[in-house]
């Protein structure tokens, strides 16, 4: 089954590191990766129907305009039960803190250990079933 995951960073050469360590998980048809360069247009993109169905956000925290962890607190106003994960160069305990009060199932420290997250990705369809 073929499911989709949204990539929150306002740095564009993260879409270009996700789409290299995501090439064969792609190709096999088990991930589509979109991305969005801002919170806002995460937000629009969450509006409209993201297809194959879109199963977690993988956000930065650290970026302009509205920041990661408000965005978290947005999408679970709007979708209590989508799956988010943060994304920080910035691994303090009050982040972690407070991204896991708004409900994020993980949070990550960049550079991103790919290996793990991709272990977590695969645990999260089962977790939505």
């Amino acid at each position: 089954m073929t499911v989709s995951i949204l990539i929150v960073d306002d740095e564009p050469d993260v879409a270009v590191l996700f789409r290299q360590q995501f090439r064969r998980e792609a190709r096999e048809g088990a991930y589509v990766l979109h991305f969005a360069l801002s919170a806002s247009e995460a937000l629009e993109r969450l509006a409209t129907d993201i297809e194959p169905q879109l199963i977690v956000i993988l956000s930065d925290i650290n970026m302009p305009g509205m920041d990661g962890l408000a965005l978290l607190r947005e999408i679970k106003t709007r979708r209590p039960d989508l799956a988010v994960i943060m994304l920080t160069a910035y691994g303090d305990e009050e982040r972690r803190r407070r991204a896991a009060e708004y409900g994020a199932v993980e949070f990550l420290t960049k550079p991103v250990d790919f290996d793990f997250l991709k272990e977590r990705l695969r645990q999260l369809p089962a977790r939505l079933t």
